[in-house]
């Protein structure tokens, strides 16, 4: 070997040794291979919160093989505990690196697919929860009927006596639905939010009810007694719960996975949807592991598909999919959106000489203040807890209204991102309401509006309750198979135009039941 070609060669050696212990190596070392994978299966559903909960049990039960495709994970499996509020733990947020609670975000996080997300718009940011279970894995667990007059109002070409008589009592066994024992919300230290908030709600002359909840009651009695772990009673709700709460993993879910019938692909995010020319579907997605990264291209064909992925997943879905592959969608996707009238407000200074709302707090709430039938002022109102660790003399609620102004939810396809046509004139009303609450509460009582959680003492831009966007009877026949297609359905809060006047799922679950039930009769997935 020539001397110029010795010095080449040793160069280009030394070159790749460097290269081999480099971090540019080393990461293209870890970086898993992307696997493309095609499965055929006759149903696919889209999320498995309430909508997709129920269509997966009944379709099992008749005997059909489901699969069922859920962005998060599969908390039940992973053996991952939830965190509770005060210290916030790899579960708490959807690979973030701070913690999105509506409040107290003080905690860092490594990004991990935790349980809770939040959609941030212009106007207003949306949270959402993220796993086998959807929004009951975060929720409070309210399990409100709606007024009849106002389901009425708002569904008026249902039967609302079969809804009274039939829908709404059957799901709310199937969900566990229980109410908290008088004698022990009475005698509980972490309930005095709840004594302190209705005793005032009184005074100030509203009348208040007591409220259902899917979490098991007499479990909290014995976590009171410290007979079992302790979950609401340990600050456990918006990042789960370890104990005592029936969320869907536990009733819809684990009843359908009995059946053999179901098989859950967690960590799967559907990107978007083709219509094929024999009409079935093409679902492109991707398969992530815990850190966000994608492992897998995956396709999936279908003939029949269910969209059950949440209002925002679902309108995401068909508007993205519309821009990406043509996909058909009806004139009404995305119109007759709203926030379920969903508007946060709080009072300091609550009885601050004799204990304020409690030092401790349960994270479930029991009482709520019916302000439904005046007529200049009709809102629901949630006593909701605020378990800081220490007493900081402050009440919180959650003001349920009408939605006047409805708003629109469209795509953005320079920026593949969703927009919502939202702001502050959608929330005219719900402010006058609220301005009028918490002055009557205080005028009452005593306490100041509170600056300490909401600028100017609001939180119009918190929404828990998305609804609407894909509205029964408009952009969907009946049963919630959607216009312009034959194969296609969509069961979940999207089916709602935008408010039902209190927390939505128990309405969410028993509408999905009445579409499922009456899909399957017409021989829709024979």
């Amino acid at each position: 070997m020539d001397r110029k070609k010795f010095i080449k060669t040793g160069i280009l050696a030394i070159s790749g040794f460097y290269f081999l212990q480099s971090d540019l190596f080393q990461a293209a070392e870890r970086k898993p291979k992307r696997i493309k994978e095609i499965t055929e299966a006759p149903i696919i559903i889209i999320g498995s919160g309430y909508g997709g909960a129920v269509s997966a049990l009944r379709l099992c039960e008749a005997g059909k093989k489901v699969i069922m495709l859920e962005m998060g994970l599969n908390w039940e499996k992973s053996g991952i505990p939830y965190s509770n509020l005060l210290k916030p733990g790899k579960s708490a947020a959807w690979l973030r690196k701070k913690t999105i609670a509506p409040f107290m975000n003080l905690f860092s996080l490594t990004p991990f697919t935790g349980i809770l997300d939040r959609l941030e718009f212009d106007h207003i940011n949306i949270w959402v929860g993220r796993g086998v279970g959807g929004g009951s894995l975060v929720n409070g667990g309210m399990a409100v009927t709606p007024k009849e007059s106002y389901f009425k109002e708002i569904f008026p070409n249902l039967d609302t006596e079969k809804f009274y008589n039939h829908y709404f009592p059957l799901v709310r066994e199937e969900l566990k639905v229980n109410i908290i024992d008088e004698q022990f919300l009475k005698d509980c230290p972490y309930y005095k939010f709840t004594r302190v908030g209705e005793e005032e709600a009184h005074k100030a002359g509203f009348k208040t009810m007591r409220v259902p909840n899917v979490y098991d009651f007499k479990y909290m009695e014995k976590e009171f007694r410290n007979e079992v772990p302790r979950s609401a009673l340990n600050t456990e709700v918006i990042y789960g719960n370890n104990h005592g709460k029936n969320s869907l993993d536990k009733t819809y879910l684990k009843k359908a996975m009995e059946t053999g019938n179901l098989e859950i692909l967690d960590l799967h995010k559907v990107e978007h949807i083709k219509l094929n020319d024999d009409k079935s579907y093409t679902l492109n997605a991707q398969q992530i592991d815990t850190s966000g990264n994608i492992i897998a291209d995956k396709v999936f064909h279908c003939k029949k598909l269910i969209l059950a992925a949440g209002t925002m997943g679902t309108l995401q879905l068909l508007l993205q999919s519309n821009a990406v592959n043509d996909f058909p969608i009806h004139e009404n996707i995305g119109k007759n959106w709203g926030n379920n009238g969903n508007f946060m407000t709080g009072r300091n200074w609550v009885k601050p000489l004799s204990g304020g709302t409690g030092t401790k707090q349960s994270t479930i709430p029991v009482g709520g203040i019916d302000n439904w039938e005046d007529t200049e002022h009709p809102f629901f109102t949630e006593i909701a807890p605020l378990p800081m660790g220490m007493d900081v003399a402050t009440a919180l609620y959650l003001l349920i209204n009408r939605v006047d102004k409805k708003g629109e939810v469209t795509y953005d396809k320079a920026n593949r991102i969703l927009k919502l046509n939202w702001d502050e004139s959608n929330t005219v009303k719900m402010r006058e309401n609220a301005k009028y609450f918490v002055r009557k509460m205080n005028q009452a009582n005593g306490g100041t509006r509170s600056h300490l959680l909401f600028n100017n003492g609001f939180g119009a831009d918190i929404c828990y309750h998305p609804l609407g966007g894909c509205v029964l009877g408009e952009a969907t026949n009946e049963f919630g198979k959607l216009k312009d297609h034959d194969n296609l359905y969509v069961l979940d809060g999207s089916l709602i135009p935008g408010t039902i006047g209190v927390n939505p799922f128990v309405t969410i679950t028993a509408i999905a039941e009445y579409c499922i039930e009456n899909l399957i009769k017409q021989s829709e997935f024979a």
